[in-house]
Order: structure tokens, then C-alpha cells, then sequence
């Protein structure tokens, strides 16, 4: 695989990682969900406001469709924290991300009917290998549990998620993709500011610098890093790498909230694991085929 396609790789794997410290701090921070989120998204939007100013990038939307793709984009996105968040808080930081992570299947099956792109059985089978890791760490299904319900919001979540990247991938070939997340977190914030006005912020001063970490790395820096990724591997593909994003979350949870995975947890885990590592190979051996084309 050539340097670049190698960097754009690892760029992926970083905002992984990044990303996957939503989990830990959607659990440990104590504020109303909608209030989290809106701290999280005026924060990070303030500090890709300033990004972008420093970098000189075009702000401007070309058209009214762009403005209306934007929109809807956002509104999954806010939907996407918000069904997540609340999945972290009914059950734990293992199941609400693995839960989350049924959307590379929504991605496989959505994308070549939204973009028009080839459907590649493949991912379907990537994405059932993702559903049976997630199958396996999940505790007996049951509709009164919390943990059931956490993974139905969790799945509530996926299916946000999936739809918002396929709509920012057909806008990360006309702008930049911080651009694309400044717009989107700053129209999250503006929908959600009316909850300060009756939920409790009282708890703020204590939990501001897990909000700041929350917004800077996970938001502005994992959320702009994944989006710009997109312009070098499709939605699918980047979808089953970012399947690695609940093994990199259980492990800050053990580390700073003392969840210790089962043995099931760690089975699921390696299930997971082996797709990315199996896709990861897929996308290199693609890349080399079109670069010698």
C-alpha cells in the first residue's frame, strides 16, 4: 500500500480512538443528556469555528440543496448522541457501543440504495460477523431490562449515524470536511439550546472539564478526522474499521470506570476485532487495484 493510503489509514484508526472516549465520558458525565450534548457541540463547534479561521477554509454552501443536505445531516447527528447517550446511561459503556455498532449493517444496506454505488455482498457478511460479536456480549434479551432497552436505543442510534455519513459523503467532495462538522454541531446547538432553560445545569461547574475533553477530543478532533475520511474510503468500509470503536472503549471504561468485561464481552470483542482487521486488508488490496488501474 502506498505512504498515503497508509496515512489516510491510520487517520482512520485515530478517529477511532478518539471517538471511542464517547463512551467512558457519556457514562461518568452527570448532566441531563440533551445538556451534555449541547455543551459538547458549542464547544467543539467554537473551537472548529477557530480551526477553520486559522486554516482560511471556504465557509460558504454552494447551494440551497447542500443547505438542505446540512440540515438533515445534523438532525440525524444530534439523534445519533442523543439515542447513544442515553443507551450509555440505561445499561454500560460495552453494551451501549456495541449496540451502536449494528450500523455498519444499515451503512451496507443503505448506502448503494442513497449513493447508487455497486452493492457488495461482502459487507453484508461483515456486518452479520459485527452483529453476532454484539449478539454475543449482550446479556438475555429482555424488554423490561435496562440493558434491553439500552440496546434498542443504541440500535436507534446506528441507524442515525449510518444515514448522517452517507449524507456528509456526498458532501466531503465539495467541502472541507471541519467545515462540514462546524456546520453540523453548530445546528445541533441551536436546536438543543432551549434545554437549558428547564433542565438542571446546576452540576456544570464540577463536570466542565470532562465536557471540555468530551467536545475537543472526541467531537471536533474524532468526528472532523472520521468525516475527512471519507473522501479516501467508502461509508461501508469506513463503517466496519470504525467496528474496532467499542474495543477501545471497553478498555477506557475498565481503565477509568472500573467495568470489567466478561468473558462473553471479550468473545464479541475478537469477533468485531477480526472483521476490521479482515476489512482493513480489503481496503488496501482496493486501493492498490485502483491506484494500478
Amino acid at each position: 500500500m502506498k505512504v498515503n493510503n497508509q496515512s489516510h489509514f491510520f487517520q482512520l484508526i485515530l478517529a477511532t480512538f478518539c471517538i471511542s472516549t464517547s463512551g467512558a465520558l457519556g457514562k461518568y458525565i452527570d448532566l441531563p443528556t440533551p445538556v451534555v450534548i449541547w455543551w459538547r457541540a458549542i464547544l467543539a463547534a467554537l473551537l472548529l469555528f477557530l480551526f477553520c479561521k486559522y486554516k482560511k477554509f471556504n465557509l460558504k454552501l454552494s447551494s440551497k440543496k447542500d443547505w438542505t443536505t446540512i440540515i438533515a445531516s445534523a438532525l440525524l447527528f444530534c439523534g445519533h448522541w442523543i439515542f447513544y447517550f442515553y443507551a450509555l446511561k440505561l445499561s454500560n459503556v460495552a453494551i451501549g457501543m456495541l449496540a451502536l455498532f449494528t450500523y455498519p449493517i444499515f451503512s451496507a444496506l443503505l448506502e448503494p440504495l442513497l449513493l447508487k454505488t455497486k452493492f457488495d455482498v461482502t459487507y453484508l457478511f461483515l456486518g452479520i460477523l459485527v452483529l453476532l460479536g454484539i449478539y454475543t456480549l449482550a446479556p438475555e434479551f429482555n424488554l423490561e431490562s435496562a440493558y434491553t432497552q439500552g440496546i434498542l436505543f443504541g440500535i436507534a442510534s446506528a441507524i442515525c449515524l449510518a444515514l448522517r455519513n452517507i449524507l456528509s459523503k456526498k458532501l466531503i467532495a465539495s467541502y472541507n470536511a471541519s467545515a462540514i462538522m462546524l456546520y453540523q454541531i453548530s445546528i445541533i446547538a441551536i436546536i438543543l439550546a432551549p434545554t437549558l432553560f428547564f433542565m438542571d445545569t446546576s452540576a456544570i461547574k464540577t463536570e466542565f472539564p470532562y465536557v471540555i475533553i468530551l467536545a475537543l477530543i472526541t467531537t471536533a478532533i474524532g468526528h472532523t478526522l472520521l468525516v475527512s475520511s471519507l473522501k479516501y474510503f467508502s461509508v461501508s468500509t469506513a463503517s466496519i474499521i470504525n467496528s474496532i470503536q467499542p474495543i477501545f472503549g471497553i478498555i477506557i471504561a475498565y481503565l477509568f470506570l472500573n467495568e470489567i468485561p466478561a468473558n462473553k464481552t471479550l468473545l464479541g470483542g475478537c469477533i468485531i476485532l477480526f472483521t476490521v482487521v479482515f476489512e482493513s486488508f480489503r481496503a488496501q488490496k482496493k486501493a492498490k487495484l485502483k491506484s494500478a488501474s
